[in-house]
């Protein structure tokens, strides 16, 4: 069976995590934790990154810096993963669903400035597969009803937008480090922050509540409890497994870039033939070869799908079920506008098997099957 993912392992984590054990520190925010976040720093030119325990833990952090209150109200696409909502909904907040543009995948910004309110405190950008939501037109919408934005660029670690790295463009940006990502620590992620003075808060927050931040430092003589806060530090053996593939990060880079190309032109004579459709970069985004996805007829065409390719050895898989059209959705969230893209697109995407080190041959194969299910179904 091809996988549809295996996480990404250079050869040096085993090293840095037996360096960790060596130096008797693996509690939270040791010399490997700052090694990765001067890493992100440098490359994403954020003001500062604070590794976290997950993306999830990003977000609420995000969240609780937007200070957001209950009956606030935050903008989002539907199409994304639970957590992308439940870091406002545990604050109170009201989700509010705008559909997507079904070239990309992400929230269509031409909806957004329509679905703002009086209570409007957020709009959360969902760069999908790696691929960038056109945030210069969110920013202005941003700027002109003095917003925040949180990037949820869970999946956009190396791509960019005109230029300028993903995590790095709103108020807030989180990583995910799951090990579905592309550069991974089993769990974790990062908050990326552009504003130099959330920084003393954000590193209260993930420190209990303590300045023991300040402390470490040496900018006072004890830490104490001075605010509200919680435990959003990783292990660093974690931290140590993903400084390992951050060295590498180019390399693992470039190698999913040529996975990626490989499916686009293996597959190009069935979207040519108008049998499925490819992903669409648009001008001015790099990606970051996160995913490599079809879309299928319709639902049931999909599904078929899948189940060809399972009986022929290959795992592939759907993305998301829409938010809005879950129960907790139903509950926490409201839809402006029309669903005419969301429920359809996703009912019809199709991911491939795509991780570091694809073997070349198993992407013959994958393609291959896929072009028999087709000539097949003639």
């Amino acid at each position: 069976m091809i996988s549809f993912n295996i996480p990404p392992y250079c050869g040096s984590e085993e090293t840095y995590i037996r360096e960790a054990i060596q130096n008797h520190k693996i509690s939270g925010d040791g010399p490997f934790t700052k090694k990765c976040n001067a890493w992100i720093e440098e490359k994403t030119g954020t003001a500062k990154s604070l590794l976290t325990t997950s993306c999830t833990s990003a977000l609420e952090m995000a969240a609780l810096l937007c200070d957001i209150q209950p009956g606030d109200e935050v903008i989002m696409s539907s199409f994304t993963f639970v957590s992308t909502a439940n870091a406002f909904v545990l604050r109170g907040a009201k989700v509010v669903f705008v559909d997507i543009r079904p070239d990309t995948m992400n929230i269509d910004e031409r909806l957004i400035e329509a679905a703002v309110t009086d209570r409007t405190k957020v709009i959360v950008p969902v760069h999908y597969a790696g691929v960038s939501c056109e945030m210069d037109a969110i920013m202005e919408i941003a700027r002109r009803h003095n917003l925040f934005v949180v990037e949820d660029a869970a999946q956009g670690i190396m791509a960019s937008y005109h230029g300028k790295p993903l995590g790095a463009i709103g108020d807030f940006g989180c990583f995910s480090f799951h090990e579905t990502k592309n550069y991974s620590m089993g769990e974790g992620g990062a908050l990326l922050i552009q504003d130099p003075k959330q920084v003393e808060r954000a590193e209260i927050l993930r420190e209990k509540g303590t300045n023991r931040s300040q402390f470490w430092r040496g900018q006072v003589d004890k830490y104490t409890w001075v605010d509200w806060g919680s435990s959003f530090l990783p292990s660093e053996l974690n931290a140590a497994h993903l400084y390992g593939q951050l060295l590498q990060a180019d390399e693992i880079n470039q190698n999913r870039l040529q996975s990626w190309q490989r499916y686009h032109e293996g597959l190009l004579p069935l979207a040519q033939a108008g049998k499925i459709e490819l992903p669409v970069i648009p001008e001015g985004c790099v990606h970051n070869g996160h995913m490599f996805y079809i879309k299928a007829k319709d639902l049931e065409e999909r599904q078929a799908l899948i189940r060809f390719l399972k009986e022929n050895g290959v795992e592939a898989v759907f993305h998301y079920v829409p938010l809005h059209s879950s129960p907790a959705g139903m509950r926490f969230s409201r839809f402006h506008g029309e669903d005419h893209s969301i429920t359809r697109e996703s009912e019809r995407l199709l991911r491939l098997p795509m991780y570091y080190r694809l073997d070349p041959l198993d992407q013959v194969k994958v393609i291959e099957t896929v072009a028999a299910f087709y000539e097949k179904k003639g």
